[in-house]
């Protein structure tokens, strides 16, 4: 066996020890800052689909007045002949 490393014998030597007192009002603390991130992120993800579905609209509203599959007119005159 390999001699207690002399980090390990100081984590221990602190878990050991008398723990620091915690605020009687942590849970309550923790659990408002849990439901804020909760719903900062449920905004987010609504934000994210509202985005994702007016692009599509835009996308198909331009898709439906311009038409970009359809191919252009030719530009080229066909030649001339018989004149």
């Amino acid at each position: 066996m390999s001699p207690p490393d002399r980090k390990e014998a100081e984590v221990r030597r602190l878990l050991d020890g008398p723990h620091p007192p915690v605020p009687p009002e942590l849970a309550v603390r923790a659990a408002e800052l849990g439901r804020r991130l909760l719903r900062r992120r449920q905004a987010a993800r609504r934000l994210m689909w509202l985005v994702i579905l007016a692009a599509a609209a835009v996308f198909t509203v331009w898709a439906w007045r311009v038409h970009p599959w359809a191919t252009p007119p030719s530009t080229v005159a066909p030649p001339v002949e018989g004149i």
